[in-house]
């Protein structure tokens, strides 16, 4: 198949597809490396009119030839307030073509500040609202993948943030604002259908939806089903499909499968950023995969800490936050056990490099075992929630004084 391109507002996005916001690991270093991958997918005239369009200065392009990265979820709170660990978080890449921000939040007024401030100090492009996050520190609070579940306040926290872009337009220009959420609470509690028809009411842009339930965090497989139902229900109007996307077709398979107008790309990436050339190829009908060797991951593995370092400003740090990625990178790869603890506890550049230089450099891509989930997917659970948050759809009095602490136990970066 041929990708079609997807309209956001005023965002042509060539390929359509999307980096999702993953907490800890879409840092300005990770989405810059997938979003090379994707343009590396692009047919060689595609990726030379993105650059040519990339370097216009009279007017910041607001074109996407291979797809949205999104910044990792950003706490409204903290932005107002702004928390230092927070605003490294939403300073632009100067290689983005597109600035993708996703703000979490529950009070439609600290949402809306923090629109207006990201739009007026010209640090995005584009919006998401977080209300897929099923982790218990936020559900708890009724916030994330909870908050749907009160059809007032989820509507309104979308009119404000849609209301705000339209004010802060200049040039004609207004940043859309898109919404990522899941399918409800558990399968009694399924809001879906009707969040994503308020948002569209509201003027949200698109929706994108992870096809599991806040009970299945990340456990059994996503109701790619689900996905074609809603975008039966809305028709015309942009739906994008998240779940169980591991491959290029993967990607293919869940757009002709479920007819949504683009992907949503999580977990199969981490330790994987050039499935993005994959998925952009995929969708660009071109055979071409990427296969990389154990000597190639340890060169992405070292660039990656470069950019990191590079973006913290501190060799410490930036060697700490990457050992999260370690596992991922070398996943199915032989590696050796020893080998994979050392790379895991690395301080500095220096040794990392030497870690690195340890690899066999002959080693080639294991094949399967190195594609499919990340991390841990546990099983299913019972969602945290405030006591009676499911006795009505409608926002108590109690709960509203509830939320008003929603976002302080909620790091904003």
């Amino acid at each position: 198949m041929s990708a079609h391109t997807l309209h956001l507002g005023p965002i042509e996005v060539g390929t359509p597809v999307v980096l999702a916001p993953m907490a800890g690991v879409t840092t300005p270093p990770f989405r810059r490396l997938c979003r090379e991958a994707g343009l590396a997918g692009l047919a060689e005239d595609a990726t030379s009119a993105g650059a040519c369009a990339q370097g216009a200065s009279a007017q910041r392009p607001l074109s996407a030839p291979a797809g949205l990265y999104v910044t990792e979820m950003v706490t409204s709170r903290a932005l107002v307030e702004r928390h230092p660990a927070t605003m490294l978080m939403v300073r632009p890449d100067p290689t983005e073509m597109v600035r993708s921000v996703q703000l979490y939040g529950v009070d439609p007024a600290t949402i809306a500040e923090a629109v207006r401030i990201l739009l007026a100090e010209n640090l995005a492009d584009h919006i998401d609202l977080n209300f897929g996050c099923p982790v218990p520190k936020v559900t708890r609070r009724g916030g994330g993948a909870a908050l749907p579940w009160k059809a007032d306040l989820f509507r309104e926290i979308c009119r404000r943030a849609v209301a705000t872009a339209e004010r802060e337009a200049s040039a004609g220009i207004c940043a859309p604002v898109t919404v990522k959420m899941r399918l409800g609470i558990d399968e009694e509690h399924l809001t879906y259908l009707d969040a994503a028809r308020a948002a569209r009411d509201v003027g949200v842009a698109a929706v994108a939806l992870h096809a599991r339930t806040a009970a299945q965090h990340y456990s059994g497989h996503a109701h790619w089903d689900r996905i074609a139902r809603l975008k039966e229900d809305l028709g015309e109007y942009p739906v994008l499909g998240n779940g169980d996307i591991f491959s290029g077709d993967d990607a293919l398979a869940m757009l002709e499968r479920t007819g949504c107008d683009g992907v949503v790309v999580g977990r199969g990436c981490q330790g994987r950023p050039w499935l993005f050339t994959d998925i952009v190829a995929a969708l660009h009908g071109s055979p071409e995969r990427v296969r990389p060797t154990l000597r190639e991951v340890g060169a992405i593995v070292y660039r990656h800490a470069e950019l990191m370092v590079a973006h913290f400003g501190d060799e410490s740090k930036a060697l700490r936050e990457m050992r999260k990625h370690m596992a991922w990178y070398f996943k199915g790869y032989p590696v050796g056990g020893s080998l994979r603890h050392r790379l895991a506890l690395v301080q500095s550049l220096v040794e990392l490099r030497a870690r690195l230089d340890e690899l066999d450099p002959d080693a080639g891509y294991p094949g399967a075992p190195v594609e499919g989930r990340r991390g841990r997917a546990g099983s299913e659970r019972t969602p945290h929630l405030p006591h009676g948050w499911l006795d009505s759809r409608e926002l108590s009095a109690e709960h509203r004084a509830a939320l008003e602490s929603a976002e302080l136990g909620i790091s904003g970066g």
